[in-house]
């Protein structure tokens, strides 16, 4: 009976052992989880941190392109034909540019005519399932920058802001 006690005293201790490794591995795991959901979502992503790097080394005075801040211009809102098959979808976009100096502004103003020529083109290239993700748009953002840097001149259009969009 004495040998059944003691038997009982150590696996009631045994137990409440193994019930804290326990809980110190489910802790560990949810650090870790919250780290790596952390980095997934909230961290930068390697694109923007490569746009970053590259502007602190051809920027001025090593600014990054987060750190600058521009004048925002509106662009007239477009309206066109996606490329899905039957041609029954549309496309309704505004968006607003925003630009490093006045300078990029009157340029903006002064090649509109290419601005729209060129983004008609863009967008009507596009289909409602290549635009329906928020990866798609992310890449629709930076895919309007680099045309738009490409006709008023290099690292002039900072960032572009959807302020519209209906899919029809």
């Amino acid at each position: 009976m004495a040998d059944e006690e003691v038997l009982q005293g150590e696996e009631a201790s045994g137990g409440g052992m193994m019930k804290w490794i326990i809980i110190a591995v489910v802790v560990v795991a949810l650090g870790v989880g919250g780290y790596f959901g952390y980095t997934m979502f909230m961290g930068g992503d390697s694109t923007e941190d490569a746009a970053s790097e590259e502007m602190a080394e051809g920027g001025e005075e090593g600014e990054t392109m987060e750190n600058l801040e521009g004048q925002l211009v509106p662009l007239p809102v477009f309206l066109v034909n996606l490329a899905d098959p039957l041609g029954r979808r549309y496309l309704k976009l505004g968006i607003e540019v925003e630009v490093r100096d006045p300078e990029a502004q009157a340029a903006l103003t002064k090649y509109e005519a290419k601005i729209k020529d060129t983004l008609l083109l863009l967008l009507s290239s596009k289909t409602m399932e290549g635009l329906s993700s928020m990866k798609a748009k992310v890449e629709l953002k930076q895919e309007i920058a680099d045309r738009l840097n490409q006709i008023i001149g290099k690292g002039t259009v900072l960032r572009v802001y959807i302020t519209e969009m209906v899919i029809q």
